[in-house]
């Protein structure tokens, strides 16, 4: 990192949030589905981990759309000629600079964010269709999510020790270093983030109060899913 180098607020509240509560349902959901067997009166908490995730990961588009500039999705580096670039230039001195999304973790964002949509819909499907295939579409979605979020970390990692650049904490402060003078972002929008985290979390607990351990039946928006079996003596 050149000692130079300066540091720009790069991204927002929601954005950070949004990174963290991401990442922290999809290990609770993986942590259970390894852990307990789908038969199981723990299981039915991984799918409303999932529902939950589902909903994070819509709200997160939608501040795609109208969020702060490198909140945008329209920021991201998504040419694959940039991509290719990007990971060459990891073997050596960092190449161009990308103040916000680097290549490598805009396909990373991009990427994730569907696998989440798609385990959420295959889950949903296996609660309410043939659970057998969507079974087997639900594990290579986890299994996908899983390699690419582990690669995303090793390239941050990897990125921190080589080149002396800690760009894993610009999701604790939203900072990122630079070179040369670069305009930040001007808000941080803490109402919107904490605004984020309401909805994410009321979505969640409103999930939790409508779901019957007794009968493994979650009753939300007028309908009634059963999530688990029940084992009659």
């Amino acid at each position: 990192m050149n000692k130079t180098s300066v540091q720009v607020q790069v991204y927002d509240w929601p954005v950070r949030f949004f990174h963290w509560i991401f990442a922290g349902l999809f290990v609770s959901a993986f942590f259970i589905a390894q852990t307990f067997d789908d038969d199981s009166v723990q299981y039915p908490y991984h799918m409303m981990l999932g529902f939950t995730l589902a909903l994070v990961v819509l709200l997160r588009i939608v501040w795609g759309i109208i969020g702060t500039k490198y909140a945008r999705f329209s920021s991201y580096e998504l040419r694959p000629a940039d991509l290719l670039q990007y990971m060459k230039d990891l073997l050596k001195k960092p190449g161009k600079i990308f103040i916000g999304h680097n290549p490598a973790s805009s396909w990373a964002a991009i990427v994730m964010m569907i696998y989440a949509l798609g385990l959420s819909a295959s889950g949903y499907l296996m609660v309410h269709g043939d659970k057998e295939n969507f079974e087997e579409i639900h594990e290579l979605f986890a299994n996908l999510f899983l390699v690419s979020a582990l690669a995303h970390v090793a390239g941050v990692v990897y990125h921190t020790i080589r080149h002396k650049d800690p760009i894993g904490l610009s999701m604790i402060h939203g900072k990122k270093n630079s070179a040369q003078p670069v305009e930040g972002i001007k808000q941080n929008h803490l109402i919107v983030g904490i605004l984020f985290i309401l909805l994410a979390g009321g979505f969640g607990i409103h999930l939790f109060k409508n779901f019957d351990p007794a009968t493994q039946t979650l009753n939300v928006f007028g309908s009634s899913h059963v999530l688990g079996k029940i084992e009659k003596e």
